[in-house]
């Protein structure tokens, strides 16, 4: 990129980030958390008073993640599970997936450099073949669950409209961690500061 491409975003830890030219360094944990829970699923919209953050649907990809598999995840597994939407939270934007296209292999550049930059930032690395089949499946029935007690879908609907063949759940994953209403979006703040215990906890099991 020239000097004349740049696209500054100050962070609220005072940090800057360049987002055509990222860098592992331009944030913290705390600007990442906070960015994913100001950060919407489903273009804002919402049957509830408050839209779904990023960060509380990481958290549930991770824990079904976690219920999913035969075997104990090791901590690096479940980090990557729940900064798989990093990016997102530094660019402040969940595309809807039907957009992508639309908006062209330049946003699709953009949106890898900065899930690379998070990815290094974390020392994780990229996922296999076989892990990447299990992940989307975990995030197609968050997607499912969502689109039905969030965003009001039927279960129909999310299979014929929206065609996610996964059904949806009917328990919310995160009930019996934080209790609380089922499938309620979380206030911004109470989101920044459950993805953040997350991503502590799991960054200190990392070593």
């Amino acid at each position: 990129m020239g000097r004349e491409n740049r696209a500054w975003v100050r962070m609220p830890s005072g940090k800057r980030l360049d987002l055509l030219d990222p860098t592992p360094l331009d944030w913290d944990d705390t600007d990442l958390a906070l960015g994913l829970a100001r950060t919407y699923r489903w273009g804002g919209h919402s049957r509830w008073d408050l839209p779904l953050s990023v960060a509380q649907h990481s958290i549930t990809v991770m824990l079904l993640r976690r219920a999913m598999s035969p075997t104990p995840l090791a901590p690096e597994i479940e980090l990557r599970e729940l900064i798989h939407d990093g990016d997102e939270g530094l660019i402040g934007f969940d595309c809807l997936s039907p957009l992508k296209p639309f908006l062209g292999e330049r946003f699709q550049q953009l949106s890898q450099r900065l899930q690379d930059a998070v990815f290094q930032r974390y020392g994780l690395q990229r996922w296999s073949a076989q892990e990447f089949i299990a992940h989307k499946r975990a995030d197609r029935v968050a997607a499912a669950s969502e689109a039905v007690h969030v965003v009001g879908w039927s279960e129909e609907e999310v299979r014929r409209t929206l065609r996610i063949t996964e059904r949806p759940l009917a328990d919310d994953p995160l009930l019996a961690r934080y209790g609380g209403v089922a499938w309620e979006p979380w206030p911004p703040l109470l989101a920044q500061q459950r993805f953040l215990e997350e991503l502590q906890r799991l960054l200190a099991a990392c070593g």
